[in-house]
């Protein structure tokens, strides 16, 4: 599948990328049931912690959301984006699913009125990681939790990779079609982060990093599966970098 068309043939800009139909707006459910434990042990259950809101940023069509749910009774997810095609998908999932941006005040919320946050594949889509940070930390109590996850640009087989000379999996060149690296979906990755580049980035935007897992990549060839989730015993090699941060 080719994504990131226009009716002209390419994107005009990344806006008209992203509300692109055809553009992939989910990622694996490996991935999103890791997260939703992690939420999960965070935030405890409703019953003795009292009910918490939870905002899924970047909600995508709604499948991280509407994994962690189940673990999640009596906790509030609201899910935000601002690509409307994929907030018609959420609201076929999830309960709530509104319109809002990751740049100053975008978020249709008030300051500290969040207990915690979902931040599914989403960093590594932005301009503008730092403003998108800060916008969090605003929603956010103090205290609040920050769950993110992300390619590992050091995947194991990305090492591998640029040994070879090949440009790394996750990493893009072009929103028109894929150059120098595996793959088949052009999806408008703009930045990749190591595991220590990661912890580096949170810490110096107010949060303290908690927890660092891994998760693997559902892209993964099925033969070299069982390798990818070996590697996330260790998450400096794994596909995918689950962070856990709270707000300081």
């Amino acid at each position: 599948m080719t994504a990131a068309r226009t009716t002209a043939g390419h994107p005009k800009d990344l806006r008209d990328f992203y509300e692109n139909p055809a553009v992939p707006v989910a990622s694996g459910t490996p991935r999103s049931l890791r997260q939703a434990h992690m939420l999960a042990r965070a935030l405890g259950h409703a019953r003795t912690t009292g009910p918490r809101t939870v905002l899924d940023i970047g909600c995508g069509d709604g499948t991280a959301a509407a994994t962690a749910a189940p673990l999640l009774p009596g906790h509030r997810l609201v899910g935000v984006d601002w690509s409307q095609d994929a907030l018609r998908r959420a609201r076929t999932r999830i309960p709530y699913a509104v319109r809002g941006e990751l740049t100053g005040g975008g978020l249709p919320f008030a300051s500290r009125s969040a207990d915690a946050v979902l931040f599914s594949e989403v960093i590594e889509h932005l301009v503008d990681p730092d403003a998108a940070l800060d916008e969090i930390r605003r929603v956010l109590r103090p205290g609040g939790h920050l769950m993110l996850s992300t390619p590992n640009l050091a995947a194991w087989y990305n090492r591998a990779l640029l040994l070879a000379g090949v440009q790394p999996v996750f990493s893009e060149v072009s929103l028109r079609g894929i150059h120098g690296r595996p793959g088949t979906e052009v999806v408008g990755h703009l930045r990749l982060y190591t595991p220590r580049a990661l912890k580096e980035f949170v810490a110096a935007s107010g949060f303290t990093v908690v927890r660092l897992e891994g998760a693997p990549f559902h892209g993964v060839p099925r033969p070299l599966r069982p390798l990818d989730r070996l590697a996330c015993v260790r998450p400096q090699l794994a596909s995918i970098l689950l962070l856990h941060a709270r707000r300081t």
